[in-house]
């Protein structure tokens, strides 16, 4: 849950991070600010002293550390001043505080300005409220009617090029960590929107660990609910301001899909997971999804203010699924193809070296080669005036090629071989980012295709997985002359030819009025009602 510092030094020892980081308390009691958590992790030079200088502002704050010692870092900015004398001290002060992150050749770190630089909550905003519209159908006619055109309309909301402009931003991360070996430094205006997004798509990336449910939830734990990301605000639940509502966790989660879609077998969870998880996130009766701070949640559930009248607000945590759903359906969120590490022997693994538990996929290049020119924003001014507010020039805008590096990491890594328990990097062309059906199109039943899509595929591979498991078992009976018990795992993939493609969340039949001629003027052809009714006739063109 991250809210102790014992949970926050387990995760700094299970990345090897814990030699140039450091949990720090100074802001137990929220004494020093209400929008950082409790406890959390800065490099081990910085002083408490230059913690609490700007309230917490202006500091690197730690989120991963990778296997050869690059790691991945936050940072809001200073507040905007007038000032000159004002400025100079802020100046001064981010001075002394790059050096601490920034010492070549032995340590670099690149800069990444998302204020500027990268997508803005205007732009998620608007792609969303358009992208929405196309499932927001109310009858079976006004779904035909906008068929013919629906792909033009997905194209033009643009959410999908958002959801690749993502992951791209992530690939280009995890090539300067995993590549070229050097600190990332995430900044943002808050550091609790973008920040949180693709510090955790790089986690999900890189570290298999938070491929699994619990390595996931922690991630969600870490970097969204103790990273002060405003789910009160960005959810709207008390629907007090439209502007702020952004679907900025909504995205993350569209771009873990991605990932899940392309690479099932890397992933303990599922897609059901994923879309009951988004679910939750609008159900407010989760403390996890329902406040902008820890800070805000102590407060109004009974760590703080003890002594006032009013009781304390009761609200559970997502995570225990038991609340939601019954054991059986539990078995929805767990992926049987799920490719587990195969543990090793005692032997192999005091001859083998540790490298955070996992092998590379690429070699790692020196990392005392001399960078491109303006690759690396070494320049400690840029660095200042980027958090002084004064943001450099649209004009350079993120191109939607990757840079050199970048796509030669891409290439490389998709020209060999998955290992699903390593680094994993999802396909970003065109065709390859979808639409999350499961989740946006389950009300629809003319989106529906019963007896298909990805659930008959995953019915097909359980039973062959049964059916070996089954054969296993009679061998290794036969070998100890035993009789084989075969123990079956309940699953609800079952009848697949009854099944939606939308399962579990679309009903087992349909009941839909499909005409035969599925155009926005198919009314106009006549005869309306026998071309709804039916449905899966052979229609001669030519006699109507």
């Amino acid at each position: 849950m991250f809210d102790t510092p014992k949970d926050w030094s387990w995760e700094l020892e299970r990345t090897k991070g814990s030699v140039k980081y450091k949990t720090v308390r100074v802001n137990e009691g929220y004494r020093i600010c209400d929008r950082l958590p409790a406890y959390f992790v800065v490099p081990t030079p910085l002083l408490e002293e230059d913690v609490q200088r700007f309230q917490g502002h202006g500091i690197p704050i730690w989120c991963w550390s990778c296997h050869n010692g690059s790691a991945l870092l936050k940072m809001s900015a200073l507040p905007k001043e007038q000032d000159d004398g004002t400025l100079q001290i802020q100046k001064s002060f981010l001075d002394g505080i790059y050096k601490t992150i920034h010492r070549p050749p032995y340590e670099i770190v690149k800069t990444e300005d998302l204020s500027s630089n990268f997508l803005s909550l205007q732009e998620i905003q608007n792609a969303y409220c358009k992208f929405k519209q196309l499932f927001l159908i109310d009858n079976s006619t006004e779904f035909w009617d906008t068929d013919v055109k629906w792909f033009s309309l997905l194209e033009s909301s643009s959410w999908l090029d958002i959801i690749r402009r993502c992951l791209k931003k992530a690939i280009e991360i995890t090539e300067c960590l995993e590549a070229q070996n050097v600190n990332v430094l995430l900044l943002e205006e808050n550091a609790s929107d973008l920040c949180c997004l693709l510090s955790s798509l790089v986690q999900v990336m890189m570290d298999p660990h938070c491929r699994t449910r619990t390595g996931f939830q922690s991630l969600i734990q870490k970097e969204w609910v103790m990273g002060c990301h405003s789910f009160l605000d960005r959810c709207n639940h008390l629907r007090q301001s439209d502007k702020e509502e952004v679907p900025v966790f909504l995205l993350f989660l569209d771009c873990v899909w991605q990932l899940v879609h392309q690479h099932p077998p890397a992933f303990e969870f599922t897609e059901t997971f994923l879309t009951v998880l988004s679910d939750s996130l609008y159900i407010p009766i989760f403390s996890t999804f329902f406040f902008n701070s820890p800070h805000q949640k102590d407060t109004n559930m009974g760590r703080e203010n003890l002594d006032t009248q009013s009781k304390p607000l009761t609200l559970l945590t997502v995570w225990d699924w038991s609340v939601q759903f019954e054991p059986k359906a539990q078995t929805l969120l767990r992926n049987p193809l799920y490719v587990e590490k195969p543990k090793l022997e005692k032997g192999q693994r005091k001859g083998s070296r540790f490298k955070h538990q996992r092998q590379l996929s690429l070699p790692l290049t020196q990392s005392k080669s001399s960078p491109k020119r303006g690759f690396f924003r070494e320049e400690t001014d840029h660095l200042i005036k980027n958090l002084l507010g004064k943001r450099i020039s649209k004009l350079i805008n993120s191109s939607d090629e990757f840079q050199d590096n970048s796509r030669e990491f891409y290439d490389n890594w998709h020209s060999k071989p998955t290992d699903y328990h390593g680094l994993l990097l999802p396909h970003i062309e065109g065709p390859e980012i979808k639409v999350w059906a499961q989740r946006y199109l389950r009300w629809i039943p003319e989106a529906q295709i019963l007896g298909g899509g990805r659930v008959a595929t995953m019915s097909k591979l359980l039973e062959m997985m049964e059916e070996v498991q089954s054969l296993q078992e009679k061998i290794d009976a036969k070998h100890h002359r035993q009789e084989a018990v075969h123990t079956q795992a309940p699953c609800l993939l079952r009848n697949s030819a009854r099944l939606s493609s939308l399962f579990p969340f679309a009903l087992l039949q349909r009941h839909s009025s499909k005409p035969v001629l599925p155009t926005s003027g198919w009314k106009a052809l006549g005869g309306e009602d026998d071309l709804a009714k039916r449905e899966d006739e052979f229609v001669d063109l030519g006699d109507v």
